[in-house]
């Protein structure tokens, strides 16, 4: 209403809430500017959202202009966003998973308070925050952080609507009812079927409880036809367009396969190292989930002695999400991400039902500032071991958008996403015969190759060639590597 007051206690929760977003969301941005896209996942996911725009096919994502059917579409709609807004760089590719991570914040900021009040939610979103694991992917351009929040909502309302409060009127209700749905159906679309576990820490919980009647409010089969069909209104022109091929190789080869064998060298190759790894995130929380997970012993204690429905409810779904990842074959310690704004929720309670407040602010103190001093100081100082950022930017002021370029023994995914800002081409993959023949073919182009390589295919060179050396870390195959762009402007 026009000329309306907004009560004090309206104004306080507006700040709050406004506070803690801010605050999150730069404290998950500082750095991202700095350090090279990481890994294999990142550049996969920064350079597939560039060609969404560039092919204007938001339903099929690609890379290096091949389809890549191995992740839903959300992060690179959100990544493409970000790009519009800020330009095609390493920041805007990472821009969407602070903000995902803030979001999170937010949502355990709001459950807990639901759950005992601004002090347990305020903690809560501080220890998620600050944990090891969300300092990471905060920060990196893949979609943990989207699936972390669809996640984080669809237990939180699931929470909502089991839970028995005579006073809820029937639109809560709906609103809650959808929001569970809908969250469901986007982390989904983040990352894939582990954004159902919430379905089975509703389901557990009922059934412990004893009383079915609580699963008319979830009204399960209206609802799960909801999730499917706003699902469906990306998953069918998606499945159209790649005859089927998306569902083969997403849930297929990317689920069915990822449980059963190890994708990418991560995880179990035989039977007696999957034995061997069972305890696997049991031991790597620890360091996931640190500095907090120091206390994790002494609340496991005393969660066994002594519990209530709501720490039943959270354990339940972080229980659920350690078991299904430590029977899944293929291991990464981060898979189990999901689980920790629950964990947040049950240590805010736990610690400060017990008055351990010195703890927990010299705790979030020491690793705020740890966080920060790694994210402002390391990211300079170890740029220069990714070789095809230090390639890239040594070439640059020669490299033509009308040029073709191949590499030899080094396709990582970061060549396509860094060269691809200055080149319209894409990556052509070579052999030691086909390179020299690649780069003496009319027009400009430039050829990647180990330096051990280069003095034996382009002894005789022109003189009007340009090289550019570098050597570094593949962080991907954990190797060593030295590398020599050989480029021909004409």
């Amino acid at each position: 209403m026009p000329g309306a007051i907004l009560s004090p206690h309206l104004k306080s929760a507006i700040r709050n809430y406004t506070l803690l977003f801010v605050g999150c969301a730069l404290f998950h941005i500082v750095g991202t500017w700095s350090l090279p896209l990481i890994d294999r996942d990142e550049p996969r996911f920064a350079e597939a959202s560039r060609e969404m725009i560039e092919r204007g096919d938001y339903v099929v994502p690609y890379f290096n202009n091949q389809p890549r059917l191995d992740k839903p579409p959300l992060t690179y709609w959100a990544q493409t966003v970000s790009y519009r807004i800020f330009g095609e760089s390493d920041f805007a590719a990472r821009f969407p998973s602070a903000m995902a991570a803030a979001l999170i914040a937010l949502s355990i900021f709001a459950w807990g308070r639901r759950i005992g009040g601004d002090k347990i939610g305020q903690w809560a979103a501080i220890i998620f925050t600050l944990s090891l694991q969300t300092f990471i992917h905060g920060k990196a351009a893949v979609a943990d952080m989207w699936l972390v929040l669809f996640v984080t909502l669809a237990h939180w309302s699931g929470w909502e609507l089991i839970e028995n409060r005579e006073s809820r009127t029937e639109n809560r209700k709906t609103t809650w009812w959808l929001t569970f749905y809908f969250s469901l159906a986007l982390g989904f679309l983040a990352k894939g079927p582990i954004a159902w576990t919430p379905l089975l820490t509703v389901g557990s919980t009922i059934l412990f409880a004893g009383d079915l009647k609580l699963s008319r409010r979830l009204k399960f089969v209206r609802g799960i036809l909801l999730m499917l069909a706003v699902i469906a209104l990306w998953g069918i022109p998606a499945l159209i367009q790649t005859h089927g091929e998306f569902f083969a190789v997403g849930i297929s080869r990317n689920v069915v396969g990822r449980s059963f064998a190890t994708m990418e060298g991560h995880g179990a190759n035989s039977p007696g190292m999957y034995l061997l790894l069972l305890p696997f995130y049991f031991i790597t929380v620890f360091l996931s989930f640190f500095p907090w997970s120091t206390k994790i012993p002494s609340l496991t204690a005393k969660l066994w002695r002594r519990r209530d429905n709501i720490d039943n409810y959270l354990i339940a779904g972080v229980a659920i999400i350690f078991l299904i990842f430590t029977f899944v074959t293929t291991k990464l310690p981060h898979y189990t991400l999901p689980a920790f704004p629950l964990l947040a929720l049950l240590f805010a309670r736990r610690l400060l039902a017990e008055n351990a407040r010195a703890f927990l602010r010299n705790c979030a103190a020491t690793s705020a500032a740890a966080f920060l001093a790694i994210a402002l100081v390391v990211p300079p100082l170890i740029a220069r071991l990714f070789p095809a950022y230090q390639l890239f930017h040594a070439s640059r002021p020669y490299l033509q958008p009308d040029m073709r370029f191949g590499s030899v023994q080094f396709e990582e995914p970061g060549v396509v996403w860094y060269f691809r800002s200055n080149v319209r081409g894409f990556l052509t993959p070579l052999n030691r015969r086909r390179a020299a023949e690649f780069i003496t073919e009319p027009g400009p182009r430039f050829v990647i190759l180990p330096t051990s390589l280069f003095a034996t295919l382009f002894r005789n060179h022109p003189d009007d060639w340009k090289f550019f050396s570098t050597h570094g870390f593949n962080v991907a195959k954990w190797e060593r590597v030295d590398l020599t762009l050989a480029l021909k402007s004409e």
